[in-house]
């Protein structure tokens, strides 16, 4: 039991930084910058879905509070979006709009686990849901996935060795943050179906639904819709990570359970970043995705090309394992050599047991920034 001057107990396996330790360099560094750390995107979003072109006087009350579960006009649009991507409605009652992904995260785990209780993690994973998962009190089991697993027998068969009888859920990430993979939708039969078997929940986190080119994204929901939480993101789709705006869709009871979560954590997500969420879905954020996903995919290509892998099948990332790089000072001595030349990376152990990885994102800055970043990688990596 903490008491004065200590602080509690699960706070102990979270890092305060996920993404560089030295990513305080990037105010005093002179020179260009390449912050390839960090996943976000130089695009601003799409005309009329910005916080700017909101008033009060068009907008009364729009400084106000919103209803916790979200505005009903987004909750329906929400819902309309769903049956067209989704090929699966859903009611009311079954979403949540929320504070960025993250806090649709936060309190759905809240709502499903008990200390003690493991939730498996494909790794590598999302960095944020490890310690997500710590802070409700469970255990989060990390199982080498991605890159390891090559068919469906495989992927349920990683999956399957990491299940006991303390699991409660499982979560995965489609397209892949960090590896630029997609989960082929044979694959993601065979973990529902294994799931299904163990009664498991499902965190589908499917934020970069928009950005799959090399394979198709499939959604988890459709195929176990009474125990997934399909988990999507106005911050990855349409380029507003700052309004922090997201979304949960899942069974009703409990989605009851997590807006408990939600209203006792940050009550509701911010009335402004609904208001530009609602405007993107109402035709322009699609056409934004669209225009973005063009561009992602190109500059992912000349990316993973000069660093001499294969190109990426969607999200906006590359995993580099580095080793070739790396002297006696590890990992740590490579990301501070590429910060003297202004590059910032984020460390592959944010992402799971991968200490010679480091991610790249290659949309948080034009792309011939993120080229020139990508160059001084290269050149570090004799490449």
């Amino acid at each position: 039991m903490p008491r004065h001057p200590a602080f509690a107990s699960t706070l102990a396996g979270i890092t305060g930084s996920v993404y560089s330790r030295l990513a305080h360099k990037l105010a005093t560094y002179q020179g260009e910058i390449y912050p390839l750390h960090v996943g976000d995107t130089y695009l601003p979003p799409a005309e009329g879905c910005r916080a700017e072109n909101f008033t009060e006087a068009t907008h009364p009350g729009m400084h106000r509070y919103t209803a916790p579960q979200g505005r009903l006009d987004l909750l329906d649009a929400i819902i309309d979006r769903t049956a067209r991507t989704q090929g699966l409605g859903a009611e009311r009652g079954e979403v949540l709009v929320t504070a960025g992904a993250t806090g649709g995260l936060g309190a759905v785990i809240g709502a499903i686990v008990n200390p003690g209780d493991e939730v498996v993690i494909l790794a590598p994973f999302w960095p944020l849901i490890a310690g997500i998962v710590r802070t409700f009190g469970a255990v989060p089991v990390l199982v080498p996935f991605f890159g390891v697993a090559s068919d469906a027998a495989s992927a349920e068969a990683a999956l399957a060795a990491a299940i006991t009888d303390r699991t409660v859920a499982v979560y995965w990430n489609t397209p892949s943050n960090p590896t630029g993979l997609v989960i082929p939708g044979d694959w993601l039969e065979a973990l529902v179906g294994l799931a299904r078997r163990h009664d498991l929940w499902i965190l589908a986190d499917e934020v970069y639904e928009h950005y799959a080119w090399g394979a198709p994204h499939v959604y988890t929901r459709p195929l176990a819709p009474e125990r997934t939480f399909s988990t999507h993101s106005f911050s990855k789709a349409y380029g507003m990570a700052g309004n922090r705006c997201g979304f949960m869709i899942g069974p009703a009871a409990a989605m009851e359970a997590a807006r408990k979560v939600s209203t006792h954590s940050f009550y509701a997500a911010p009335t402004v970043a609904q208001l530009c969420a609602r405007a993107a879905l109402a035709g322009p954020g699609d056409a934004w995705a669209a225009d973005a996903a063009t561009k992602y995919a190109a500059v992912g290509r000349a990316a993973a090309e000069r660093l001499g892998l294969p190109a990426p099948a969607g999200s906006t990332f590359l995993f580099v394992d580095v080793a070739d790089g790396l002297d006696d000072r590890g990992l740590a001595g490579f990301l501070e050599d590429v910060v003297e030349e202004g590059v910032f990376l984020a460390p592959g152990e944010s992402f799971g047991p991968y200490p010679t990885h480091v991610r790249l994102c290659y949309t948080a800055a034009p792309p011939d920034v993120v080229l020139r970043g990508v160059e001084v990688v290269a050149r570090r990596l004799g490449r």
